[in-house]
């Protein structure tokens, strides 16, 4: 396959002068500037003909052509308008224009029913840096027809998404998506490959829906509720950070799931939050 003009440094900043952009940072928008790196992602994303696929923050389309190469079907998805025809003059220049269809919108709020349907759909994407970890979570949220997710975010990012229990950098979105999905990170990316360079390093993370969650909990309001207090006071004892939720009994609950009450909230593992999930008052 011949190389795209678009995907290398000098030919983003030309594109990107011909249509009169500046890239915004307040978007953070940093366009991948490196074919190889590009049909990299699309390799790894394992995606192919037959499959669909939901790229994130297209951009000017840099990811969006390596997808389409793979015979795969892409709705690429772009929250700023300026980049409408710098994205359509890429997706033009690729090999099967057919097979994208070019969406404008904002991935924290874009009907995604309406936009994906009952499909069962990849998510391939180099998210913006500033909404990496809110659209992983919309996604695991409230749409289960997106099954695989390859994600490519800020690294600081990509290790809070498939922190363990007891890693320093470990959260609330980190058991959010070990409810959800298996997930591991899938490769380092440097900093050169982007226009314009960003301060961080990037990663990707590999996201698997499980068919069906790992744990049992007598509901996920009430187990995200007690992460939620766990974490909102992190360097408290798990007695101390719960104590708003569970009053006075925090202790007594912390004892019948098992669970030290002066640990902290990043110990814990999945099974730790159910067990403390089901040991609670059906009031609280």
């Amino acid at each position: 396959m011949a190389p795209s003009p678009v995907l290398t440094p000098s030919g983003v900043s030309a594109l990107l002068a011909r249509h009169g952009l500046r890239p915004d940072r307040r978007l953070g928008q940093h366009f991948l500037a490196d074919l190889n790196i590009a049909r990299r992602i699309a390799g790894l994303a394992g995606v192919g003909a037959g499959d669909r696929v939901f790229e994130i923050g297209a951009g000017i389309g840099s990811l969006t052509v390596a997808l389409a190469e793979t015979g795969a079907e892409v709705v690429a998805l772009e929250l700023d308008r300026r980049l409408g025809a710098a994205l359509a003059e890429t997706v033009a220049g690729c090999a099967a224009p057919d097979r994208v269809h070019v969406a404008l919108g904002d991935a924290l709020d874009v009907d995604l029913g309406a936009l994906l349907g009952d499909h069962e759909w990849h998510c391939v994407s180099n998210l913006p840096y500033n909404v990496a970890a809110p659209v992983v979570v919309r996604l695991l949220e409230e749409a289960p027809m997106v099954h695989a997710l390859l994600v490519m975010v800020q690294r600081e990012v990509a290790e809070r998404l498939v922190a363990p229990a007891g890693s320093r950098t470990r959260g609330r979105v980190s058991v959010l998506v070990e409810y959800h999905a298996r997930a591991a990170l899938a490769g380092a990316i440097g900093r050169t490959v982007f226009v314009p360079r960003p301060r961080v390093d990037s990663a990707l993370v590999r996201l698997e829906r499980w068919p069906e969650p790992p744990v049992s909990v007598p509901s996920t309001e009430r187990l995200f509720s007690l992460v939620k207090a766990g974490f909102g006071q992190r360097r408290k004892q798990l007695r101390g950070a719960l104590r708003p939720l569970l009053g006075s009994t925090a202790d007594e609950v912390l004892r019948a799931a098992a669970v030290d009450p002066s640990a902290r909230a990043e110990a814990l593992d999945l099974d730790q939050w159910a067990a403390i999930a089901r040991a609670c008052p059906e009031a609280a």
